[in-house]
């Protein structure tokens, strides 16, 4: 099953549930998992928060750009990026091109409900975190929607039916 469709990459909001679905589909597919900022940190050796602490959020998106380069050029892989991805048109590029984009769309009540208690977000180390994904969601949604192949919702919070969803884009009902 690994080479009939290629990469599978999932973007969307933080708090969506990109990671924890990207691991479920790898199995599932029998691919291996990336996720984009864990390979960041892993090569930093330093974690997302340092990196925007030392480097700001300029010196982490080019981090980000090489290694979104890089991971889409691999053959059949499940890939989770982190939420500000499509914030550079390259990235929004490699994505489109190189594989098939899923936008997980999460409403930014269930963000909120999500990532709440999350130190490991910097954007949101902020007093009103609701008014950073509410702007977020509204300067991203339509970048998201312009990289997407097909968009899911993971408002329901259900693994399985959003895991069903996305195997029924890829062409792969039942196969779950």
């Amino acid at each position: 099953m690994s080479t009939d469709i290629p990469g599978v990459f999932l973007i969307g909001p933080m708090g969506a549930g990109k990671s924890t679905l990207g691991r479920h589909l790898s199995h599932i597919l029998k691919r291996p998992f990336y996720d984009s900022d864990k390979v960041i940190e892993d090569r930093t050796g330093a974690d997302i928060p340092w990196i925007f602490d030392m480097e700001g959020e300029e010196g982490f998106r080019r981090r980000e750009e090489e290694v979104i380069d890089e991971l889409t050029n691999l053959p059949s892989i499940v890939m989770a990026t982190g939420g500000g991805v499509v914030i550079r048109e390259s990235n929004r590029q490699c994505l489109r091109d190189r594989g098939t984009v899923i936008y997980l769309w999460t409403p930014v009540e269930v963000q909120l409900s999500r990532t709440r208690h999350d130190k490991g977000r910097p954007l949101l180390q902020q007093p009103n975190p609701e008014a950073v994904l509410r702007k977020l969601f509204a300067e991203r949604d339509p970048l998201y929607r312009e990289t997407a192949h097909h968009i899911i919702s993971t408002a329901s919070g259900s693994l399985r039916k959003v895991t069903d969803d996305v195997l029924a884009c890829l062409g792969l009902e039942g196969a779950g």
